[in-house]
This record gives structure tokens, sequence and C-alpha cells, in this order.
């Protein structure tokens, strides 16, 4: 099976930058991870639901640990999810266009991390 495959197969997802702005990216991707039925944690310090779901100030603080994590963050604060996921033993991650870094995609290839990137969700509407 193939990484993208592996993903979009997992039980669970977080969305580490989700957002209740309905314009922007992070809500987009959430509302698509959502559509596979499947348990979908939002992600964000700041905003406590989106459409009803309670939303996670970070991964540490999920009820259950998700199968795999979408990142839609700048670079920067990508690399420290990758950490948390690392800790967390999360070992799926997709970065989203925009969250990538050399340090990054270094980072999960050193820490068994099956990681996606360049590359988006909403590309894929055969999941």
């Amino acid at each position: 099976m193939n990484k993208v495959a592996d993903f979009f197969n997992s039980a669970s997802f977080a969305v580490v930058g989700a957002t209740d702005r309905t314009h922007k990216w992070g809500y987009k991707i959430f509302k698509r991870m959502e559509q596979l039925g499947k348990p979908v944690f939002p992600i964000h310090p700041k905003v406590t639901a989106i459409d009803g779901v309670k939303a996670y100030p970070t991964l540490k603080d999920l009820p259950q640990k998700p199968e795999a994590v979408d990142i839609i963050v700048p670079p920067e604060a990508a690399l420290k999810v990758l950490e948390q996921c690392k800790n967390l033993g999360i070992t799926k991650v997709w970065l989203q266009p925009g969250a990538e870094s050399e340090e990054a995609i270094t980072y999960a290839e050193n820490n068994g991390i099956s990681l996606v990137y360049d590359d988006c969700v909403l590309r894929h509407p055969e999941y």
C-alpha cells in the first residue's frame, strides 16, 4: 500500500492547524477529513470548537491517540508537531503544502514517521 492510501485508511485523524475560519485551508481540510466518516480531532491552541466538534490545544490533550496526523501550520511549527508525533508514537503524518521544510522531512525520515508531503489531501477525492 502506498503512503497516501495508508494515510487515508487510518482509523482516526488529528488535523493540526484546523480552524473555524471557513475561508482557510485548515477549515477545508478538517471538513474533508470528516467526510471519511472516522474520528477527526481538530487541533488549534486558540479555537475551542469547529462546527460543534471540540478542538484541542495540542496532540497531547486529545482523549485518544489518533492513528494519523495532518499538519497545516508553518514549517517551524510543523517540526514541533512532528516531535510530538514521535513522542506519542504516531507514525503516519501528512505535511500540507506550506508546512514542509527539509528539516521536518529529514526529522520524519530519521524517526520512523511515514510522511506524505508535496501533496494535499484535497487532491484525493478517490478516498
